[in-house]
């Protein structure tokens, strides 16, 4: 294998471990050590890649949790045919949460929780993050709007925030009660809320 190829695969593993140890134990207690475990790596080849713990943390921000959410919310959003439609498929999807995300919540969210009042990096990084998922959701309901499918009175831009806040308070409130059926419920009324939203 090359070696730019087998660094960049290297880099990988990092990340994808240190996703891992931040979503079980939030950033500030995360472990290098447990993450060199899980990936046989030296300090040496972690550091090479991200000089400190703090390099990795933001990284994962941007790369891991960006990505995922890039993948499957951000594009399928901005490529929907029919824009409301789009958005309504995507709640649906999210009715039911995994055991994983029951147990541990959402990752942008624990962060936010975690980081944002005490690492101003942390903080500008996150709210990136953010503000990228509450604008495709506004230029999604903007769109929906332009074709009739959202009322003209609605503020797309107020409501594309209060989806996003109410989406990760479902998911914060199903973790503290450990309780798939509350977040189905709360997700449920959230589905009710865009649907409102459209003319009569």
């Amino acid at each position: 294998m090359e070696p730019a190829r087998q660094a960049d695969l290297t880099r990988q593993r990092i990340l994808e471990a240190g996703y891992a140890e931040i979503l079980r134990h939030g950033f500030q207690a995360a472990s290098v050590a447990s993450i060199l475990v899980d990936t046989g790596l030296t300090k040496g080849a972690l550091y090479h890649h991200f000089p400190s713990k703090k390099d990795l943390g933001l990284a994962v921000v941007e790369e891991v949790i960006r990505g995922y959410l890039n993948t499957v919310m951000f594009l399928p959003l901005r490529m929907a045919e029919r824009p409301l439609a789009g958005l309504l498929a995507l709640l649906d999807s999210k009715l039911a949460i995994t055991e994983e995300a029951l147990r541990f919540g959402c990752p942008l969210n624990n962060l936010m929780q975690e980081m944002s009042p005490v690492d101003e990096d942390f903080r500008a990084a996150l709210n990136g993050v953010l503000c990228e998922w509450q604008d495709a959701i506004r230029d999604t309901l903007l769109r929906a709007q332009g074709a009739g499918e959202v009322r003209t009175d609605v503020d797309c831009h107020a409501a594309a925030l209060f989806i996003v806040s109410a989406w990760e308070g479902c998911t914060g409130i199903a973790k503290n009660m450990q309780s798939i059926k509350t977040f189905s419920a709360c997700m449920s009324q959230l589905r009710a809320y865009v649907v409102s939203l459209t003319p009569p």
